[in-house]
């Protein structure tokens, strides 16, 4: 009986460390637990292409390519298990300065001075600037509070020649534009 006991604690124990595993399915479609080197070429693979993504977006015309910056911002912003306020910095022609990560919140919120936000863009040089958040809570709808901060950040920008042209949400795999619904 001990035999038994301790031999389903072995086998409990492999099917443990077995779920806690990263598998990956091989040639046959079996699914095996992954050897340190396929994970990191994995990693290496994943930030590759959020690298490309990125060389894509800087110096594009940002308004003649909404798609290649909903999918930029999706894969940003759209996994995290936090809110972030991010600006899309522009120069006269509408192309991309840079992507700025600049306020961390917690889960449902994040504190934005716009202050900050109009001192960086004039660091930066900006003619225009793209507002970007994220709702970890999955609703890509904007709040209340959404609104009256777009509406503070574009009066603050305006006071200094740079225009706000859109807020964009992100949650999951959903963007949604403010400027597309009236609210910019």
């Amino acid at each position: 009986m001990q035999h038994d006991l301790f031999s389903s604690l072995d086998s409990f124990q492999a099917l443990s460390v077995a779920a806690s595993a990263l598998l990956v399915r091989d040639v046959a479609g079996q699914y095996r637990p992954a050897e340190a080197d396929e994970v990191l070429l994995a990693a290496q693979q994943l930030l590759a292409a959020q690298q490309l993504l990125a060389a894509q977006v800087r110096g594009s015309d940002l308004m003649d390519s909404p798609a290649v910056v909903k999918d930029f911002l999706r894969a940003r912003l759209g996994h995290l298990p936090h809110e972030v306020f991010a600006v899309v910095h522009l120069d006269a022609q509408n192309r991309v300065l840079e992507y700025v990560e600049m306020f961390r919140g917690t889960v449902s919120q994040t504190s934005v001075y716009p202050r900050e936000v109009v001192r960086d863009a004039l660091l930066r040089n900006s003619s225009a600037l793209v507002l970007v958040h994220n709702h970890p809570s999955g609703a890509a709808r904007p709040s209340r509070a959404d609104e009256y901060l777009t509406q503070t950040l574009k009066q603050a920008a305006a006071l200094v020649d740079v225009r706000v042209l859109d807020h964009f949400i992100v949650a999951g795999d959903s963007v949604n534009s403010m400027a597309e619904q009236g609210l910019v």
